[in-house]
């Protein structure tokens, strides 16, 4: 499977993350909702102009922006 951005994925893709590439301050924000490496991730929905992604980890319900999104590499599982 080929590594993406989780800001490319569909609607309703499963996929886990493989690297973050963001700053430290929104690194710790990302896994303080537990988006980190090996997190399983499900794609939701996309913003009418794919200005945010609106995912699922876990239990919890998180709406990204576009550019974080763009930080998080993930592969399909």
């Amino acid at each position: 499977m080929s590594i993406k951005k989780l800001s490319e994925c569909d609607k309703t893709w499963v996929v886990k993350v493989v690297k973050l590439n963001a700053d430290s301050e929104l690194k710790q924000r990302l896994i303080s909702f537990g988006i980190m490496k090996e997190a399983i991730i499900e794609v939701l929905e996309h913003a009418p102009a794919k200005s945010t992604i609106e995912i699922k980890v876990g239990k919890m319900r998180i709406a990204l922006r576009a550019h974080e999104a763009e930080m998080i590499e993930v592969k399909r599982v």
